[in-house]
Parts: C-alpha cells; structure tokens; sequence
C-alpha cells in the first residue's frame, strides 16, 4: 500500500512528537498540516511564526520532551531566525519543519525561494533538505535524535520538505516500524577514575560551592544528593531554578557574590561557564579550583576546563561522586556554608518584606517591586514564572520567585514572555502561569495573546509599562550626555488591546488596586493586566554596568578585576 510522504510525517509526529504542534499555515507546508488535522494532531496556530519556535522551545524546557514547530516557506522560515538562535543558546530540544519550494522548480526563481538551510545551519544542530521521499521517515528519525541530544548538546533542529516531495506517494514499507517508536536517550556513564579524581578534589576543598544549569534538569534528587555527601553551597541559575529548594541548608542565592569570591572548588554540574559566571575567570573565582560535570562537551570544556572533568550522564554522575565521597574522611567548613545560607534567608526576607514598600518614582508612578509584591500573595508554590525585558528582568529575577522559571536567558531575547507564557499554560493546565513583561518586550509577540484567547491558554500576562526602553534609555541619560533617543516610547494602553482580542484586562496605577486585579486575572485567565510604573529606577543590571558592555566581562567589577589580573 503506498501513502504520501506527508501522511508519513504526520503518522511520525502523531508517533514521536508532543501532544501538540506550534505553527502559522501556508501552502507549501498544506500537506503535512492537512494530515495532521485529519488524524486529529492538535496544532496551536500562532501570529508570527517566530512565536511557533518560542512555543516549541519553552514546551521542551518545561517539559523535556521534544518541541515541533511547523512555518511555511520563505518568510515563514526566516521568520523563526531569532527563535531559533535563542533555542540554541538555551538548549532546547525542537524540531522546525519548514516548508520548501518543489523540487522541480529548483534553482528557477521559485516563489519564497531562499537557501533556510544555510541561513540556519550556524545555529542548528542539523539543517537538512529531505529531497527523498523514500527517506523522510530515516532523516526525521535522525533528526529528532540530534534534537534530543545524541552526541551533542540538545537543540534545534531544522528539516525543509519540498511540497512535490510531499506530494509524492511511497510504500509504507519504506519507514521501519521501529522509527515510529520513542526510545530512551542513550545514558553514558561517567570514568570511575575521574569521579575517584573529583572526590579526592571534594574532600579536600574547604569552600566547595556548586553551581548547576540546564544540563541538570531531571538531576534534582542525585544534586541533593551530593549536597548533603560534600557539605558545598550551592546556586542555582536561572536555566535551572527548582531544582534544589531555596531553604535548603546549601542554597546561597542572595550571596551570589560572596560565594562565587571565597568558595576555593568550584563544581559546576551541566552548566557553561558563560558571562553570568564571568567565563570561570580568576576575576570572579579568585580563590578556586574547578570540577566539571556534564553529560556533553558545550556545558563541560568551554572557558575554562576542570581540573576533573566529569563527561557521562549528569543524574548518574552525581550519585556515584556522592557515593565515592563516602569513602574519604573530608572537613569541609560547615560554618561557611551555614553562614551563606542565613544570610541568603535574612536578604532575601529583607528583600520581600521590601518590595511593598518601594517608594514611587519622582514622577508619582508606583516602582516595578510593587508588581511582585502584590504576585507574592497570588502565586501558589507549583506557579510557572516568565520574565522578559531588559529592565524589568533584573528586578523579576529577585522578585518573581516560582519554583518554575524561564527568562530571555543568555541570547537576551526579548519577546519571549507572551509565548513562553502560552506553551506553559498548554503543558501545564493545573498550574498558575504569569508572565511579566516590559512595555517594549511584549510589543515584539504581543499579538499572541490573540493566541492565548483563541486556544483557552490560562496564562496571566502583566506589563510593567513605564513607556520607554528603560535600561538604555537610563543609559543614554548619565552615560551618553543626556542625549535620550529611541528608548521612549507612547503611554499606551495594552488592556485595551488585550480586551479587543476578548481577553478580561485591567489597567492598574494605584498599587492598592494591584491585589483585587491580580487575584481576577488568575480567576479568569487569559487575561492581562498592564501596570503603569515609574521610569525613574535603576535596577541592578544597569548598577552593574551590564548596558556598558564592558570589554572583557559583563559586568564592571569583574572587567576591572579582569583588567587589573592581565595587567602588565
């Protein structure tokens, strides 16, 4: 019996994908997306196909499984570049199809004729034409196995499918059975004389201090686990928040700084050493040592290599390191540790007890704290937290504090909040989802809480709307001679749209009434609500010097120490 190659791939999606599909339609790509309505394969169409990939990635962070974005040719594709490239830098596990002029009209001036293979492959894990169609089931096979991570770091994958070849009518037989089957990712395990080589580092280390990211997820209970074998302090990032709760006696997180300067071995456990951990520099861990833990080389070897370094499956790796300590007689300095954490717990009480308290600006708007105040009190403990903005992320880093939390991450990709917002509340209906917002990063996606209206996301989506690009517009005032241009923008009002697409919306500037908004939007989401706050603060990224792009670090104070280092 002979089907087209289009009822393959849905057959394959149905198969090995998530329960539901991001997408925008389009001719080229009619063929598969007809199949998957016909076989019932849910697809949550969206309003710019860069949402589709947002979408896709932050189902495979939240979730683990695979992301499947489906755009069509030319635009569509070029449209999910910056997607994509934010998927990349955050590990995320998705597959892009994308659609493909015919073949036969290869090289013609075909309309939306582009090479997307080329413009994405630097930032892909794979980026392919599948021009056979004998051999789209075997390449869509491999293709989902890179994305999950075979060999190299999970991300995304792209795969184009001319429409001819779509249209084209091949044997069932031609796709193995087995290629329709979910397997279970290959787990290797780490050398027995490394581990032997990091417990003897751990048991001699008197400051030791683990830091974890992204490749920890599904690591939680083994990461305690060597918490309580080596009496470290621990931080998390954001790529990894959740994964060992913030009264544990190991977490630092209000002590970033201290733990970072005086911690003497390092561990970091699926986690580059990026500009937030300023490169694993002697600038921002002057007095340590490293140990390197990860299932892949991108989140073990880069910046700088561990004096162990532990390559195998994460989970796997910890436990046998927390058992091999069990073995060895170690003295680390428990009253380090205990110290970091009360001071974690008394900042970070100081810091909430504060934020209802934080005056207004000097033009009488309410400060951006008083948004997480009022979330404080509406958020219940399994809530999912989205931040997105340049300003307003360095105040929800501290204020939003879910267990559960993605942001625009290390690409700073702005635009992320209304659709990262929109998958989670899909993945997840039991939960709260909250995303909050700048006034200038939801105008990138805001149309997608048309989305969130017309597929039932139950997400809240706040805007902190203070009118301006603010870091930069900050910036430009005391940095570039007051000369304030292209960082301000209108006193919109975004209930209104948001009330046009038949979302309830509410439009805030006393913070009195933040609570009764907050507390309605949650009970009838979707629903937005834009909260008018001042212009007038100086958030902690821009304290720091993050908007200076100082030449060797993020930050100043690590530029100067690394300034001073390789000084002559």
């Amino acid at each position: 019996m002979n089907v087209t190659a289009a009822e393959c791939v849905a057959r394959f999606l149905e198969a090995r994908g998530p329960a539901r599909i991001f997408g925008l339609q389009g001719g080229h790509i009619q063929p598969i997306w007809d199949r998957l309505v016909q076989r019932g394969i849910p697809i949550v169409d969206v309003r710019h196909e860069g949402a589709a990939v947002h979408m896709a990635a932050a189902h495979a962070l939240l979730t683990g499984e695979l992301g499947v974005a489906l755009v069509t040719s030319g635009p569509g594709v070029t449209n999910c570049v910056t997607s994509i490239a934010n998927a990349d830098l955050e590990r995320a596990a998705i597959l892009v199809i994308g659609g493909c002029p015919p073949a036969r009209q290869d090289n013609m001036g075909p309309l939306q004729g582009t090479p997307h293979v080329e413009i994405v492959r630097p930032i892909t894990r794979r980026s392919r034409t599948l021009r056979s169609p004998d051999q789209v089931i075997r390449e869509l096979d491999e293709a989902v196995a890179i994305a999950l991570g075979a060999g190299d770091l999970p991300g995304p994958v792209y795969v184009e499918i001319p429409t001819d070849v779509l249209r084209t009518s091949v044997a069932e037989a031609a796709a193995l059975p087995e290629h329709f089957v979910r397997r279970a990712a290959a787990r290797t395990l780490p050398d027995p004389a490394t581990i032997d080589r990091a417990a003897s580092l751990l048991a001699n280390a008197k400051r030791a201090l683990v830091i974890s990211g992204g490749g920890a997820r599904g690591a939680a209970a083994a990461l305690s686990q060597l918490l309580g074998a080596t009496g470290a302090a621990y931080l998390d990032t954001q790529e990894s928040r959740g994964l060992v709760a913030s009264d544990h006696p190991a977490f630092a997180g209000a002590m970033r700084a201290a733990a970072m300067a005086e911690a003497d071995l390092v561990v970091t456990v699926g986690r580059k050493l990026d500009y937030q951990l300023g490169y694993g520099s002697p600038a921002a861990f002057p007095n340590a040592r490293f140990i390197r833990i990860a299932a892949h080389a991108g989140e073990r070897d880069d910046n700088r290599p561990g004096d162990a370094s532990i390559a195998g499956d994460v989970a796997s790796s910890l436990t046998m390191l927390a058992d091999a300590m069990s073995t060895r007689v170690a003295s680390p300095d428990a009253d380090w540790r205990d110290a970091l954490h009360a001071k974690h717990v008394e900042r970070s009480r100081k810091y909430v007890a504060s934020l209802a308290t934080t005056a207004p600006g000097a033009d009488g708007r309410m400060h951006p704290n008083r948004i997480f105040a009022a979330l404080h009190k509406q958020l219940r403990d399994d809530a999912i937290g989205i931040a997105d903005g340049g300003d307003i992320l360095s105040f929800a880093r501290l204020g939003l504090s879910t267990s559960t939390y993605l942001d625009a991450g290390a690409f700073g990709c702005l635009g992320v909040g209304v659709p990262f917002a929109n998958a989670a509340a899909l993945a997840n209906p039991g939960r709260q989802v909250v995303a909050v917002c700048g006034d200038g990063a939801f105008g990138l996606h805001a149309m997608e809480i048309d989305t969130a209206a017309r597929h039932g996301c139950r997400a809240v989506f706040v805007i902190a709307n203070n009118a301006a690009w603010n870091i930069e517009r900050v910036d430009q005032e005391r940095n570039y001679g007051g000369r304030v241009s292209g960082t301000t923008l209108g006193d919109s009002d975004y209930a209104a749209m948001a009330r046009a697409f038949g979302l309830h919306a509410a439009r805030v500037s006393d913070p009195a009434d933040l609570d009764a908004a907050l507390e309605r939007a949650f009970a009838v989401a979707p629903a937005l609500v834009d909260v008018v706050v001042t212009r007038d603060t100086l958030s902690s990224d821009l304290a720091k010097g993050l908007s200076l792009v100082p030449d060797y670090q993020a930050l100043t104070a690590w530029d100067n120490a690394e300034r001073e280092r390789l000084s002559p």
